[in-house]
């Protein structure tokens, strides 16, 4: 067997390709080291832990591009190829490889399914065929490869008719639609986005129930279903944008067995080796079922299915491909069980999605078959009923204020909103008869959110003196939090805990064993609920430490919180502190069953961290690693007496409230940017009159810059106001000045501070950093730099702040401006970590759990060999109705990273995926700054219908300008609305990108140079 395997990731997070393929990387990479093999990845994501240098033998930040690998293919010569764990881009990758010969050439073995079987699941002209030869029915479709023939199979079978690419993801340039107007986009804009121009149109099935079935087989034929999944949503929505309940919970036997049945069937014809993922739609009136696709490899749905079973799909996957049988691998979660064994469940699991609308309000809210979420949460309960609420309660969002004469127009086209409009049409008094004949949704269903309903109307005929223990016990069992019991007797909360205690009523722990306790096993994955016996004992540990997660990925809080808590509890288990998860986001490393010591799957609230303080008997609770999400919760925490690990809720007060840390900067002689900080639109107005307009006004306690605008005049600043929800008060006004930012993240000790780097941002202020190309290490003065280190030092010991911390700054000729402090974790702390070959989160983790061998004032420099682009990477394809020019609210998903010798260098392997601008009728400008380049030979509309229409450069503010940024994006065109970050293209153009370069220190020991 081969001695060397590269290994192939999915790259940025992208809306349909997101961190559920770091988990299933990750896995993958430390299943092929459990095995001894040598490990080379190539991902450019810098946020995932699946980029760590401990995962793999040498990791490549580097394009996901055909060159680019057969490039690493020649300088690392792997014996064989693992693309079945980096989502569609990894896949569509092998086959492109193979297609081109470059496997045999350099004699690289594919791991797992074949090329023809990947091909067979993909190519819908292939998949189709083979249905057809397996009996196994599809609905009535057509492979199409243009709008003529679109156009004539909808005439000929009727409207509404549903568009699905070949080879694309998320849903990708698909949709569903009623009319021929609408039909002609679909199809140009589908035919563009799949690699082969290919796309199957088939008539609508929509109205169906929509089932899907995680299997796995081996080499030797063996097939198990791993878990089975009903969508809540029928046919119609994304399964990706649909609630999904695990196990299935309306079909009957025969219905199950039917479906089992035929995925194995499928998957056995295409000859899948390890796991795969197989969607039907089934007529609810009869067993009349469609076969709708196949993922011949782990797929978004994998994850959910790994967390909601214990069943690792992942890591048993990539054993399957080095040629082991179902039947020798043991699970690792039970160590008693087989792969081989079908994981039972004795609970329920509820997929709630997590969608960027409260972010963008004015996206279009409708759901279709074209994914729109970001990420999504999962929740355990033993009833549906809790699984629903804990969910929801999950989702870390205010639900919006529904306009209770129109909840209707969320039934007859889905949107986000669906769920909660049920909710609020059930309170109104409408029946489920009704609500089920508007949506399709199971009557089950919409008995159990009429339960909930049902409970809410019972409590609210108690007062906090009244409310019975038999009554309390059943909301508790069906999910309700204290918070939420207490609005509905307008009591507080504190008096519904002290209520519930003194019924004696706590939470219980119940594990997940993957067999429903039929055999012995002891897991250390737990959830809790108000329905049976307490069965955990807490962990023996005479040092436990509870790390809180970032919940759900959301725009501008991804996978570095997860890489950044997974970090933390490497380094306290080094330190042997037992380490304690809570999370509820089934894509991440951090829920992994193998991740840390105890694994909580639950909302991130006062409620259940106080459940959980109490039965572990927690000694420090680590709130720098969860993002925002983490921070906001500190404050409770401490106040309800818990141990926090760290600063105090009065230092982060002294660095996030604007009145107190101008005061602070003001002591300090520390240059910030003139501003204030307002309570009412009253204060607002009157604030602004004695600044300059532009201002920049930004609310309070958001995520990702959410809600923050530039306003050049007080119309602006009026209407942005008016958008402003009442939580996001105080807001703050700062005047607005030009200049470049940087930004430092550095360890502190609460009297020194380590800072590997300074990074330096591409375009200037008043763009969001997410959305920011950045260089690191800075190429900046050293005389700045030095001032950057000294502000940080006297902020550091000012306020003796100890753990982890990011500070942005704004250059101004001779001036360095404070802009703002975050005190915790950052988006950029793994890329600062990977590329100076420096864990901060390691630094920072042993400060706070008190190792004091470290003292980070003696930590040498970092030297750096290679210099980094971060780059920002946005979901148009998802959301193309969004005018994507910069601004100081964050838009993009994810972000990549490419490392070369000379800025120049790495450039162009940011932009190694664009044509050369100097080629004809690839490049359309529309600029207020003037350029080199080809005149525009067409006008716009006739440009954007060439084959070679590529870039589109506009900066534009018109009305005009955005609605044709918005058109190119929606034809897959790269848009460049920024001068600063179109002259980094150009400058890319003049460097070759097809240099491999590793990260730095990861270990080279034992890897076969040939």
């Amino acid at each position: 067997m081969s001695k060397k395997i590269l290994v192939i990731g999915s790259g940025p997070i992208v809306i349909g390709q997101a961190a559920e393929f770091d988990y299933s990387g990750t896995q993958g990479c430390l299943a092929l080291k459990e095995e001894g093999y040598n490990v080379v990845l190539v991902n450019n994501n810098p946020a995932t832990i699946m980029t760590d240098k401990k995962m793999a033998d040498a990791v490549y930040c580097e394009p996901l591009t055909v060159n680019s690998i057969e490039a690493i293919i020649k300088e690392e010569k792997p014996d064989a190829l693992l693309a079945g764990l980096g989502g569609q881009t990894a896949l569509n990758l092998a086959v492109e490889l193979d297609k081109h010969g470059i496997l045999a050439a350099h004699q690289v073995e594919l791991l797992g399914t074949s090329v023809p079987s990947i091909q067979q699941g993909e190519d819908r002209e292939l998949f189709r065929e083979l249905m057809s030869e397996l009996n196994q029915p599809v609905p009535e479709s057509e492979v199409i490869v243009s709008v003529d023939q679109a156009e004539d199979f909808a005439k000929r079978v009727g409207y509404p008719v549903i568009s699905r690419p070949a080879y694309t993801l998320g849903g990708r340039g698909g949709g569903i639609t009623d009319n021929e107007v609408e039909l002609k986009d679909l199809i140009q804009n589908g035919l563009k986005a799949s690699p082969i121009g290919q796309i199957i149109i088939e008539k609508s099935i929509a109205g169906f129930k929509e089932v899907e079935y995680e299997v796995m087989r081996d080499k030797n034929g063996t097939c198990i279903s791993v878990c089975n999944m009903e969508n809540f949503d029928p046919v119609g929505v994304h399964t990706g944008d649909s609630i999904v309940v695990a196990p299935s919970q309306t079909l009957t036997d025969q219905e199950y067995q039917m479906l089992r049945t035929a995925a194995f069937e499928i998957i056995s014809e295409l000859e899948v080796i390890g796991g795969c993922n197989v969607q039907f739609a089934l007529d609810p009136n009869s067993q009349q079922y469609y076969v709708i696709e196949v993922n011949p490899r782990v797929s978004r749905s994998s994850a959910l299915a790994s967390k909601a079973t214990g069943y690792p799909i992942a890591k048993m996957a990539t054993k399957i491909a080095l040629g082991y049988t179902l039947d020798e691998l043991k699970n690792p979660l039970t160590g008693t069980t087989y792969a081989s064994f079908e994981p039972t469940l004795d609970y329920v699991v509820v997929k709630f999605p997590r969608w960027p609308f409260d972010k963008f309000p004015q996206a279009d809210r409708k759901l279709g078959t074209k994914m729109k979420a970001t990420g999504e949460v999962m929740a355990i309960d033993r009833t549906l009923e809790g699984a629903f609420q804990k969910a929801v309660e999950s989702l870390d969002q205010s639900i919006p204020a529904l306009d209770p004469n129109n909840l209707m127009t969320h039934l007859k086209q889905p949107t986000d909103l669906r769920y909660f409009a049920i909710l609020e049409l059930l309170r109104q008094g409408n029946t489920v008869e009704h609500i089920h004949n508007e949506t399709a949704i199971d009557l089950f269903f919409l008995n159990i959110l009429k339960n909930l309903v049902h409970m809410e109307q019972s409590i609210q005929t108690y007062t906090s003196e009244t409310l019975p223990a038999e009554l309390l016990q059943q909301a508790k069992t069906y999910g309700f939090t204290d918070q939420s019991i207490a609005k509905l007797i307008k009591a507080n909360e504190e008096t519904i805990t002290q209520l519930r205690q003194n019924y004696n009523l706590y939470p219980s722990y119940k594990m997940v064993d993957t067999c429903a306790a039929e055999f012995e096993a002891a897991t250390n994955y737990a959830y809790a609920t108000y329905s049976g016996i307490n069965e955990i004992e807490p962990l023996k540990s005479d040092k436990k430490a509870l790390i809180i997660g970032s919940g759900p990925i959301r725009i501008g809080q991804g996978v570095e919180f997860d890489y950044s808590a997974v970090k933390a509890i490497e380094t306290l288990r080094e330190l042997g502190w037992t380490t304690i998860m809570i999370n509820n986001n089934p894509e991440t490393v951090s829920t992994d069953y193998e991740t840390a010591d105890r694994l909580y799957f639950e909302p991130i609230n006062k409620e259940v961290i106080e459940g959980i303080v109490a039965h572990e008997q927690i000694d420090h609770i680590y709130t720098q690693f969860g993002g925002q999400t983490a921070i906001n919760i500190a404050a409770q925490l401490e106040e309800a007496g818990l141990p926090l690990a760290g600063v105090t809720v009065d230092t982060i007060a002294q660095l996030e409230d604007r009145d107190q840390f101008y005061s602070l900067l003001k002591s300090l002689d520390i240059p910030h940017i003139p501003g204030a900080m307002c309570h009412t639109i009253e204060e607002a107005l009157h604030a602004a009159s004695s600044y300059t307009y532009p201002l920049l006004c930004r609310p309070s306690y958001v995520i990702g810059g959410q809600g923050m605008v530039k306003v050049n005049s007080e119309h602006e600043l009026k209407a942005a106001l008016a958008e402003t929800e009442a939580r996001h008060y105080p807001i703050v006004l700062d005047q607005f000045l030009t200049g470049q930012e940087v930004e430092v993240d550095l360890a502190a000790d609460g009297e020194h501070i380590f800072i590997p780097e300074v990074m330096e941002h591409v375009e200037p202020s008043g763009i969001h950093s997410g959305d920011s190309m950045a260089i690191f290490p800075s190429t900046i003065n050293e005389n700045v730099k030095e001032t950057i280190k000294e502000y940080a030092r006297r902020m550091v010991q000012h306020v003796s702040y100890k753990g982890i911390m990011n500070i942005q700054f704004l250059l101004t000729g001779d001036t360095v401006y404070v802009l703002e402090v975050n005190p915790r974790a950052s988006r950029t702390v793994p890329i600062v970590s990977k590329v100076s070959n420096i864990s901060l989160i390691d630094l920072v983790t042993r400060i706070l759990a008190g190792d004091d061998s470290l003292q980070i004032s003696k930590l040498p420099q970092p030297e750096f060999q290679h210099v980094a682009i971060k780059y920002p990477l946005f979901s148009d394809h998802a959301l193309p109705e969004l005018d994507h020019k910069l601004n100081a609210n964050m838009k993009s998903t994810g972000e990549g990273m490419c490392l070369g010798q000379t800025v120049q260098e790495a450039l162009a392997k940011v932009f190694e995926h664009l044509p050369h601008f100097y080629k004809k009728n690839v490049c359309f400008m529309e600029t207020t700054f003037a350029h080199e380049g080809l005149p525009n030979e067409l006008n716009f509309s006739e440009w954007i219908q060439t084959k070679d229409a590529s870039i589109y450069v506009n900066d534009q503010q018109t009305v005009e300008a955005k609605e044709r940024r918005i058109q190119a994006l929606k034809y897959g065109i790269t848009v460049f609305s920024q001068k600063e970050t179109f002259e980094a293209y150009i400058t890319s153009l003049h460097s070759n990108p097809y240099r491999p370069t590793p990260l730095p220190g990861v270990s080279r020991e034992g890897v076969q140079l040939g």
